[in-house]
Formats: C-alpha cells, sequence, structure tokens
C-alpha cells in the first residue's frame, strides 16, 4: 500500500553549512533502508513556504496568491511517497526518518482510484 510522509517543521542546513554534510548522510541512510525494503517510491525535500504559490478557481476566476494556502505556524519540508506492507511499516519508517528527531511525520494512505490516469507522459 502506497503512503505519503509529509514533513514538517524541519530545518535543515543547506549546502555549505558545517552540519550540512551529516544531515545528507543521514537521509541518505534512510532511503537506503527504504530502498532495501523495496518500500522507496520517491522522496523530495521542498523549498522554503516563501516561495509558495497558491492558485484557486472560483466562479470561473482565478486567483494566485503568493505564500501559502493557510497562515500556520506549521510548514511543510518535504516527502516520501513509501510502498509499504501496511500502516505498521509505514509509521515504523517513518520513526526512522531523520527529520522526525526534530519535526513531525504525517503518515497518510493514498488513495487508488480505479482508471484514474497518472502517467507522467502521454504515452504517444
Amino acid at each position: 500500500m502506497l503512503y505519503m510522509l509529509l514533513i514538517y517543521n524541519c530545518e535543515r542546513p543547506e549546502p555549505g553549512d558545517p552540519g550540512f554534510p551529516e544531515a545528507l548522510a543521514r537521509v541518505n541512510a534512510f532511503a537506503d533502508e527504504c530502498r532495501r525494503r523495496g518500500a522507496f517510491v520517491a522522496g523530495h525535500p521542498l523549498q522554503g513556504e516563501h516561495t509558495a504559490t497558491t492558485v484557486s478557481v472560483r466562479e470561473g476566476r482565478t486567483m494566485i496568491t503568493d505564500g501559502p494556502f493557510l497562515e500556520t505556524h506549521e510548514h511543510l519540508g518535504g516527502t516520501y511517497v513509501l510502498d509499504c506492507r501496511d500502516l505498521d511499516e509505514a509509521l515504523e519508517l517513518a520513526a526512522l526518518c531523520p527529520m522526525a528527531q526534530q519535526g513531525t511525520i504525517e503518515v497518510r494512505p493514498i488513495v487508488v482510484v480505479p482508471d484514474l490516469d497518472h502517467r507522467t507522459t502521454t504515452g504517444a
């Protein structure tokens, strides 16, 4: 079953910062453990919330707003998509994620919708 791990409130060092090599090694070790288990599907850090743009359409009008959807003290810093045996394995891996030591990892099952087209290209 597919699960998304949403990483909140996690400050991460940037390349060139003194703690970056150690942080990168921990994140790569986590991804390697997920791969070893056959669970790794994808994982990506996100740029800061100051780079977010929100789009909504109401009554045919597109509204574009700088910033995240809601003003909140939490910020989404990245995601992993994992293919786990069950929720227990997803929670176990979330606890192994190094960002859980300073932030919060929200674990959510991904809905599988029959006939929903998830292709990345048109296949033409």
